[in-house]
């Protein structure tokens, strides 16, 4: 599943969103602050450190080699996120008890993940799994290493799969009908809508975002906060197209920043109104109601990917490249 590419070796210029002054402490009681935050996470190479759909191509399907010149394809645009996926999620041929055996033994997760959920728990942020992955996989992946009860505190919004019981097909049940098969900003989109439609006075909740590649690169402009693990993918696009970030380590940098948010946040707000770190271009997809719109949209975002996302009726029929291959005779 390719969604951690790491790319070459760069400098980036600091476009990071400077530190809050006034840090709390590193207690976890909860804090009585009145915005609604709504926490989006994404899974490989953020919660965890390794992706879980290498694993298991790694081992049980295509291969590292194949995988490697697919990651490369999507890269180049050669060929679309979904379209590579169903071809590495078909490559499997393993029972899914056995696949997840070795990403049982492979799988690192963040050093400071848990104690960071635990404080969105205290402090009643829902904290919400947003991924290009396959559902059954994350949630055996978190029951297993989180336990089966703190794992229920999170919700999951990923593509769902069809698995054969003999493990001979992998099918991925897509959530939308697009290019990359889950739209991440069109998930928060919608769940920052329904979050405003159930909150009693109206107040738009703050939207925060965490990730590290290249499906996390369309959600990285419909969060109010975003966090991007150094180094990877993420940030660099951050910095290519200058949108503010906070680069992270690991979630002990989240939860120290989150923490200062919510205090900024309150003296500054109240919990009134829009956030004290407000993003108007998340209510684009709110403002926007006719295609007569896109052109005028179009125009001022040059990129397919950026286009497809901005208006997803207009952009998201999925039209699979073919591909005749010479058979050697």
């Amino acid at each position: 599943m390719p969604v951690a590419i790491t790319p070459p070796t760069v400098t980036p210029k600091d476009l990071s969103v400077p530190r809050t002054s006034y840090l709390p402490t590193q207690d976890t009681e909860m804090l009585n602050t009145k915005r609604k935050i709504i926490c989006f996470s994404d899974f490989d190479g953020t919660i965890f450190m390794q992706d879980t759909g290498h694993i298991l191509f790694d081992a049980h399907g295509c291969g590292s080699a194949r995988r490697e010149i697919l990651d490369e394809q999507i890269k180049t645009g050669e060929r679309s996120f979904r379209e590579v996926s169903e071809e590495m999620w078909g490559s499997l041929n393993v029972p899914f008890e056995d696949g997840f055996e070795v990403m049982e033994k492979t799988l690192e997760i963040d050093p400071d993940f848990q104690q960071f959920h635990k404080f969105c728990i205290e402090n009643q942020i829902p904290f919400n799994v947003i991924s290009a992955g396959l559902k059954p996989i994350l949630r055996k992946v978190l029951d297993t290493f989180l336990g089966e009860e703190e794992s229920s505190h999170i919700e999951i919004v990923a593509n769902d799969a069809n698995i054969a019981e003999d493990g001979s097909n992998w099918t991925p049940v897509w959530r939308h009908d697009t290019e990359l098969g889950h739209d991440k900003a069109l998930s928060i989109t919608e769940y920052r809508d329904q979050a405003k439609l159930a909150s009693d006075d109206g107040t738009i909740p703050l939207i925060v975002f965490i990730g590290d590649g290249v499906s996390d690169l369309p959600a990285a402009r419909e969060a109010d906060v975003l966090f991007a693990r150094k180094g990877l993918r993420l940030e660099e696009y951050c910095v290519e197209n200058k949108i503010a970030y906070i680069g992270f380590d690991t979630f002990a940098d989240i939860e120290r920043e989150v923490r200062a948010i919510m205090e900024e946040d309150e003296k500054k707000t109240k919990g009134r109104g829009v956030p004290a770190r407000f993003n108007p271009r998340a209510n684009m997809w709110r403002r926007v109601s006719s295609k007569n719109a896109v052109p005028r949209l179009v125009a001022a975002t040059p990129s397919k990917e950026e286009k497809m996302f901005l208006w997803p009726n207009a952009f998201s029929e999925y039209k699979p490249q073919i591909i005749t291959e010479a058979v050697a005779t």
